[in-house]
């Protein structure tokens, strides 16, 4: 019964396939096979599935079941001649040359097999000429640059292509092939920077997204000489070469998301050993005096984004426990660190930040009680084994390591304080007569004073101490650590100082008329203050900042809620607000602790001084990189501060300030974007994007450029009855650049998540055509190669869009782009184009040129 069932469902299928119903035939077939066991019969239904895979342009499917027809008869000619069809769509000439040749053999006057045979020659012959002529130019390029008597502008440009090169699939393929590695250690041989910096950053592409070839580079160039490379003054050239890490690092542990199968799978060994002497190389790198400040920032970056788990709800913590274990005491000396000791290791300003961060996040990593216990008995260690009697250098290092663990992980911090000494030697340190005991002591004390009970102990036995240090330095570093810790009462009046300091009270609007009504009745008029002028103000916050205000404030913050009063909150809030004014200050707040000291008072006190902090907050968020500014897992608290500043009640720079903190933010992660989400911020930044407001609506279009990325949100712009795809195609067509820009990388991501949304771009609007053209044609680089990608993904959609579009102009200006020679600047825009003209050859529309 089921052998007849099949064969009549295989003959419905047929006749499906000749009233070119594709689907409804493949669904027979597929359901006959269910049914027989008939190795004839079996072959008969693959193949025939294979041709309506042939149709329907399932060129895998089809190529995958015209291989099952030829595994059961291997001379079965049409399962042959599909396979060979399908192959070819897919790019593989020489399988399906092999397979019509075939063919060709057991059918040699089949005119249809012989001109397919000539017709795949001389595709091959093409592709190897081109391949060849590739391989030449590459050969070409180190030529040029491995030659001293070339011209410095030749190198550039080989330089520049080869970097670009190796940026693509295909053209770091050709250099590995082409013993490039080798090619590439010469150039860094050279000691050159300019060549060595075009070898590292091509090499960074190498790796991306290749787990083979990464493993092959690390083993040739080897991470000591990585290391050693990152470990020099140069910025440029530190950066680049932590980003190779980077890449190497990606592609290892599978962070680049790429699927390895077959071949490479077989070939590339068990990573975790080479990832963990990359680990034990940074650690190392941590405590060398060989490496600059700069190198060892960049080490401790690498190692805060891939030490500890991303997401806890991740079981395995072995790297952070191996970094514990073999690396916990070096980063404890970095944190110790003391810039005005000669024993002083090369530090940048965020060096210490960096590595209290780094401890933080390693602390937040552990799992359990047990692996906490161990974590701060390696602290109390190395701490009261620094403490020396006759080595006042090395009691300096350990209370800096206390007060640089403070700023971390605070409990274990407070726990470390309780250690017999601790605090007497931070007092004791106050009566020194080098002005260094005393910084770091007052910097110590001011930690340490945040709890009330170690307050106590302060008072009690250092406030004198801190008075007469106050006296007698003129340091205001130490001045203003002093003033902050000698008493528990005293935080309300450092703030309103402050607060007069910076200027940073509310300031009513005077009505002019007003003023004139009262001096005509001779009423008293308040006037200005010369010193209360901008420049003036600016130059206190300069002279508050170098003074290391900001440790102080954050310092403030952490005091307990008997010290710290609601309105003393909002006065620091304010504070921290006129601090922030001056985007190049910002970093010197995230490297002092500013961001963290931020996130309470956003979230509690007054309503003014919850508003006053989120928009500080904003400030920092829109221009400092997240990871380090809010550390771990307080990233996710400074979303809601700054939906709340997204208010028609609030100004609009700070409705504009939060836009580009959360722009920012959602561009980190997708757990953020979902945390935005969650917070109902999608309402309020749509609204912005119809705002009269240019930046307003450039902001908002920005941001939602980035949030477009997480599912949630696309499900909005795919559900029926709303406007927002017609807005973002609208907004591609607006004159400012910017606004295009990101509106243009919005639909660009809808566009390529969803074929839906490109058939609903050709709907929303008459326009649509038009503004892709414009795209397409623009005179930015970034925005042309948006609207090109655009392009591609209704090109890939369907056939009749794709159709459409090649009937109209976006055809001649695809030819016009594509045709381009590309260069370092263009390379995207013209790689792009040609991808279009590709798909459309694909479809039969065009065809190539002999």
């Amino acid at each position: 019964m089921a052998e007849a069932e099949a064969v009549q469902l295989k003959e419905e299928g047929n006749r499906h396939f000749q009233l070119q119903d594709y689907k409804a035939a493949t669904k027979n077939y597929s359901q006959a096979l269910k049914l027989t066991k008939d190795k004839a019969l079996l072959a008969t239904l693959y193949r025939n599935r294979a041709a309506c895979g042939l149709k329907t342009e399932s060129y895998v499917q089809a190529a995958s079941d015209a291989s099952r027809a030829i595994d059961i008869n291997s001379s079965d000619i049409k399962a042959l001649y599909r396979r060979c069809q399908a192959l070819e769509h897919l790019g593989k000439l020489d399988q399906a040359f092999k397979d019509v040749q075939r063919c060709a053999t057991l059918e040699p006057r089949n005119q249809n097999f012989q001109e397919t045979l000539r017709r795949l020659n001389t595709s091959i012959q093409e592709k190897l000429r081109v391949q060849f002529s590739t391989d030449s130019r590459v050969q070409k390029m180190f030529e040029i640059l491995l030659d001293e008597n070339s011209e410095a502008d030749k190198r550039e440009k080989a330089a520049n292509n080869l970097i670009v090169l190796g940026r693509e699939e295909a053209g770091a393929e050709k250099i590995f092939q082409n013993n490039g590695v080798a090619l590439l250690l010469q150039l860094l041989d050279t000691k050159k920077p300019e060549l060595v910096l075009a070898a590292v950053r091509t090499l960074s592409g190498m790796c991306s997204g290749h787990r083979a070839r990464a493993t092959v580079i690390l083993q040739a160039v080897r991470i000591d000489r990585i290391c050693s490379l990152m470990a020099v003054e140069n910025e440029e050239m530190s950066l680049a070469v932590c980003n190779l890490l980077q890449a190497i690092i990606d592609s290892l542990s599978g962070e680049d998301k790429q699927e390895i199968r077959g071949k490479e799978e077989a070939l590339v060994p068990d990573t975790k050993k080479d990832l963990k002497q990359i680990t034990s190389h940074l650690l190392d790198m941590l405590v060398s005096k060989k490496v600059s400040g700069q190198g060892r920032d960049q080490a401790l970056n690498l190692l805060n984004k891939n030490v500890p788990r991303k997401d806890l709800a991740i079981h395995d913590n072995s790297r952070t426990i191996y970094v514990v274990d073999n690396g916990l005491r070096k980063i404890l000396k970095v944190v110790g660190q003391v810039p005005d000791l000669p024993s002083c290791l090369p530090l940048t300003d965020n060096t210490r930040m960096l590595a209290s961060i780094l401890i933080n996040k390693l602390y937040d990593d552990l799992r359990c009680d047990p692996e906490r216990d161990h974590f701060r008995k390696i602290c109390e260690e190395y701490i009261t084994g620094k403490f020396d009697p006759q080595d006042m250098d090395k009691n300096l290092n350990a209370i800096q390591t206390v007060s640089g663990i403070l700023q971390g992980p605070f409990d274990l911090g407070n726990q470390l304080l309780g250690l017999k000494g601790v605090m007497e030697m931070m007092v004791a340190l106050c009566g020194s007569e080098r002005e260094t005991d005393q910084l770091v002591a007052v910097e110590a004390l001011i930690h340490a004073s945040t709890k009330l009970s170690r307050a106590t102990f302060i008072i009690t036995n250092g406030v004198s101490l801190l008075k007469q240090i106050y006296k007698t330095t003129k340091n205001e570093k130490i001045k203003i650590r002093t003033l902050v810790t000698s008493d528990k009462t005293i935080l309300y009046s450092v703030a309103t100082t402050l607060v007069n300091c910076t200027n940073s009270y509310d300031v009513k609007e005077v009505i002019p008329e007003l003023v004139q009504l009262a001096k005509f009745s001779k009423q008293h008029v308040p006037e200005e203050h010369p010193k209360d002028k901008k420049d003036f103000i600016d130059m206190r916050v300069k002279r508050l900042l170098k003074a290391g205000v900001i440790s102080a404030l954050a310092c403030m913050v952490k005091a307990d809620s008997a010290i710290l009063t609601d309105q003393t909150k909002e006065l620091l809030a304010r504070v921290f607000l006129a601090l922030c004014d001056n985007p190049k200050d910002r970093g010197t707040i995230v490297a002092q602790g500013g961001g963290k000291a931020l996130i309470p008072l956003a979230l509690e006190g007054t309503d003014v001084g919850k508003v006053k902090a989120a928009h500080a907050l904003a400030k920092i968020a829109a221009v400092s990189n997240p990871d380090i500014a809010f550390p771990g897992e307080r990233v996710y608290e400074v979303v809601r501060p700054l939906v709340s500043l997204l208010d028609t009640q609030r100004d609009g720079l700070q409705n504009y300030e939060a836009l580009l903190g959360l722009t920012n933010l959602s561009g980190r992660s997708d757990k953020l974007r979902q945390k935005i989400f969650k917070e109902r911020a999608l309402p309020d930044i749509e609204n912005y994007m119809f705002e009269n407001h240019d930046q307003l609506r450039q902001a908002a279009t920005e941001c939602m450029c980035n949030m477009v990325l997480n599912k949630e949100v696309q499900e909005r712009f795919l559900a029926d009855g709303n406007d927002r795809l017609k807005l973002v195609v609208l907004l591609c067509g607006e004159d400012d650049d910017k606004l295009q820009n990101a509106a243009a990388g919005a639909l660009a991501m809808l566009t390529g998540a969803h074929k839906k949304l490109c058939l609903k771009m050709t709907q929303v609007t008459t326009q649509w055509l038009e503004i892709l053209q414009r795209l397409c044609l623009h005179d930015q680089l970034s925005v042309q190669h948006r609207g090109l990608v655009i392009a591609y993904n209704l090109l890939a959609a369907d056939a009749e869009l794709a159709k459409k579009l090649v009937e109209s102009e976006l055809l001649e200006i695809l030819t016009v782009v594509g045709k381009q020679e590309p260069d370092e600047k263009k390379a995207e825009v013209v790689q792009a184009a040609r991808e279009c003209l590709i798909k459309c050859m694909d479809y039969g529309f065009i065809k190539p040129v002999c």
